[in-house]
């Protein structure tokens, strides 16, 4: 009995710790990664802009579907490996040079935040840059974001990315 009460013990004082850790972390993160291809701007704009493909070439994305547009925004759904939905709005769109995607987050969601993507010409290739400007809401989700590392997930989209074009290119980290 003794020995299950230490282990408890150090189980709470060790979720108290995560939590205060994750309090002082700050609520919100900007990170951006960076990608060259070599394919030109406007074959990579037609598929980082066609989000009913997504699922076809991004492993994380299982399923997209359009939903009805928001205040002129268009809207979509992905559902991700775990069945974890996640709705996206447009909320800008310049072709082949920008986009800004923004998770239209229900109150009270765990994350959030938006992407904005930057296309510019690199030779005869082209530079992709993503900017993810984020939230994390829970203290405990900050701690593991952070250990995980909040570049984690666009770095997953541009390795996809460069994938789908059939290249071996790297994303590198911005400050």
């Amino acid at each position: 009995m003794k020995t299950f009460l230490l282990a408890l013990a150090f189980v709470a004082a060790a979720l108290v710790i995560l939590w205060l850790i994750g309090w002082w972390l700050p609520r919100s993160h900007r990170v951006a990664s960076r990608l060259r291809l070599t394919h030109p701007p406007a074959m990579v704009w037609a598929v980082i802009r066609n989000q009913q493909d997504v699922a076809s070439w991004w492993p994380e994305v299982k399923k997209v579907d359009r939903l009805p547009d928001q205040v002129g925004q268009e809207r979509w759904r992905q559902t991700l490996g775990n069945n974890f939905t996640m709705t996206l709005l447009i909320a800008e769109s310049v072709p082949q040079q920008r986009m800004r995607t923004v998770i239209d987050a229900d109150p009270g969601a765990p994350f959030g935040g938006a992407w904005i993507f930057e296309l510019s010409t690199a030779g005869e290739g082209t530079e992709v840059t993503i900017t993810e400007e984020g939230w994390v809401a829970n203290p405990f989700f900050r701690v593991f974001a952070r250990l995980m590392g909040h570049h984690r997930t666009i770095d997953g989209y541009l390795a996809a990315l460069a994938r789908r074009f059939a290249e071996t290119a790297e994303p590198s980290h911005l400050p």
